[in-house]
């Protein structure tokens, strides 16, 4: 027990850190509809990565690379902003999908002239076996920095959530762009410190899965953070512990055990849905 404490205990606790952030921003980007919107931004951030790592010779988890996702990502985001505001025969989800059809093909391309450049293995899978607790701190500490705009913005940004589809016909379009542009950059920023250490298969999942199961129960945010929280806990302790016993990839584990964890929760719903009715 203590070894299995000692090699899962940091993995374990980042699922938990980046699980509450991306559950709670995940319930925005359900009612927003912009289901890939974190594979997008995820992949607009490698390129970021791989171009510090051309320019400069530095490692993926340096400041250097990390400001220089960033500075990938915040044009994107006022780009996402500028686009769902004023063009309006395409959809937003659209744009994010050829926007990430670019931004792979740049992303391969660099990494076609930057030979020994690990990336895009490592943005798939994460590194969660070897998250250490400098990871953690960091995570927690702009975590806390972003939860407290979400707080401080929560009414704007919620209206907004609340009735996307109706905000593009409102009078006050410009304004409601700037929110979007905060949302996109907030998204940006965690997404961008999240694929790092879980990979982005593990963080769509944290995104979307508890979030969509905590909508099958209940409307209330308080209560379905709750669920979501309970979700990500369950499902990263057995996919841990079928990592660790079978051998087998920490991050699709955990990813793995979220899915069919929703096809258990949902199908539960359903017949206690129809155990009602009848």
């Amino acid at each position: 027990m203590p070894q299995l404490i000692q090699i899962l205990g940091l993995p374990f606790l980042a699922c938990i850190v980046m699980g509450a952030m991306l559950s709670y921003m995940g319930m925005h980007v359900l009612k927003r509809e912009v289901i890939f919107i974190d594979i997008a931004v995820a992949q607009i951030a490698a390129v970021g990565s791989i171009a510090a790592h051309l320019a400069f010779d530095v490692e993926e988890d340096t400041l250097v690379a990390y400001a220089f996702s960033l500075a990938c990502v915040i044009p994107m985001a006022a780009f996402y902003a500028v686009v769902r505001a004023k063009i309006v025969q395409i959809s937003i989800e659209a744009v994010i999908g050829i926007s990430y059809a670019i931004t792979a093909a740049a992303a391969l391309f660099l990494i076609g002239i930057a030979p020994g450049h690990a990336h895009a293995q490592e943005m798939l899978a994460g590194n969660l076996l070897w998250v250490t607790w400098r990871h953690i701190i960091l995570s927690i500490a702009v975590f806390c920095a972003v939860g407290l705009c979400f707080y401080v913005f929560r009414k704007p940004l919620s209206a907004i959530s609340e009735q996307y589809q109706q905000a593009d016909q409102s009078p006050k379009t410009p304004k409601i762009m700037l929110w979007d542009f905060l949302f996109y950059s907030l998204l940006g920023v965690v997404i961008t410190l999240a694929v790092r250490v879980t990979g982005v298969v593990v963080v769509f999942v944290l995104l979307i899965i508890p979030a969509t199961t905590s909508a099958i129960f209940s409307a209330r945010l308080g209560r379905r953070m709750f669920i979501a929280l309970a979700t990500v806990t369950v499902a990263t302790t057995l996919g841990l512990l079928f990592s660790y016993y079978c051998d087998f990839s920490v991050g699709p584990a955990v990813a793995m055990l979220l899915g069919m964890l929703l096809g258990l929760v949902a199908i539960l719903g359903k017949f206690a849905k129809l155990s009602r009715t009848t």
